[in-house]
């Protein structure tokens, strides 16, 4: 069964539990849905009233509770507290980790994130603007800062000269771009958590005042599935898309609906990314010595 993303952002609604099923009423209106089959829940309408149940169900299932602010935009996460049977001797592990793996781990990161982008810029422009050679030339730790300078021929080439990446920006691209990572970041971060490392500890991102650094360090490889889902949303609607309904939904959409190739295999955003994590924890373990990303 595929696991499911809920928004609850366009009306009042009342959550409760019954019989392991997530039971949303609206008005007289009312839908259940497997909690099990929950990847995440979010929450953005102010006037959404939930129980204590919902909460507890949620990181029993493994599920992850998304809070949003008066924008509509994400501003918190609940992730599950215990998800593995060996997290102890995995965070003790990450916590430990050397310098030298966290650079090798970054470099793979980096490697991955350069080589998407490339894909990107392939499938709009017909051209990588030669992302996939320097893609190549990155090395342990990206001390030449080789993301940064992809980064900024990659938005050139997909949004032109006028664009400027900046998440505090309100236009319309950043908003949506903003909106898609939100959600990629909730997916990534209860894949960490279920393979019993934690998210607040990164290998490049160590901000303070940021409780999912591994989750952004993560999720940088897969930030391309979210930039050709905005790219194709506003070549359908135009620049000027408010973050309604319909464009959550798109984003979302275009998130978990792209089948990844690895082995030969194609699987799901969630399937791919639990296997990266459980990968990562491999190499904190010491028990592996690459990453591999999917093909996509």
């Amino acid at each position: 069964m595929e696991k499911r993303i809920i928004d609850l952002s366009e009306e009042p609604a009342s959550l409760s539990v019954h019989l392991d099923q997530l039971i949303i009423r609206r008005g007289i209106n009312e839908d259940s849905v497997p909690i099990e089959d929950l990847a995440a829940l979010i929450v953005a309408h102010p006037a959404v009233v939930f129980t204590h149940a919902v909460l507890s169900s949620l990181c029993e299932k493994g599920s992850i509770f998304v809070l949003c602010n008066e924008k509509r935009m994400p501003t918190g996460m609940l992730l599950p507290l215990e998800s593995h049977s060996t997290q102890s001797e995995r965070l003790t592990a990450q916590a430990n980790a050397s310098a030298a793996i966290q650079n090798k781990i970054w470099k793979y990161i980096v490697k991955a994130k350069i080589s998407a982008q490339a894909r990107v810029l392939k499938m709009v422009l017909g051209d990588d603007m030669g992302l996939s050679l320097m893609a190549g030339k990155v090395r342990s730790g990206d001390l030449s800062n080789i993301e940064g300078h992809a980064a900024r021929r990659y938005w050139l080439g997909l949004f032109g000269s006028s664009f400027r990446r900046a998440p505090m920006a309100q236009d319309s691209a950043n908003r949506l771009l903003n909106y898609g990572y939100a959600v990629l970041r909730a997916i990534v971060a209860r894949a960490i958590v279920s393979t019993g490392l934690h998210p607040s500890l990164g290998v490049h991102h160590h901000n303070r005042y940021d409780a999912f650094c591994l989750a952004d360090d993560l999720m940088e490889p897969f930030r391309p599935l979210v930039d050709i889902t905005v790219k194709n949303l506003i070549e359908k609607r135009g620049n000027e898309i408010p973050l309604d309904k319909d464009a959550k939904a798109s984003i979302i959409g275009g998130i978990i609906s792209t089948r990844l190739k690895s082995h030969g295999e194609s699987r799901s955003i969630f399937d791919t990314v639990s296997r990266i994590a459980a990968s990562l924890a491999e190499n904190f373990l010491g028990k592996n010595t690459k990453l591999e990303f999917p093909d996509w």
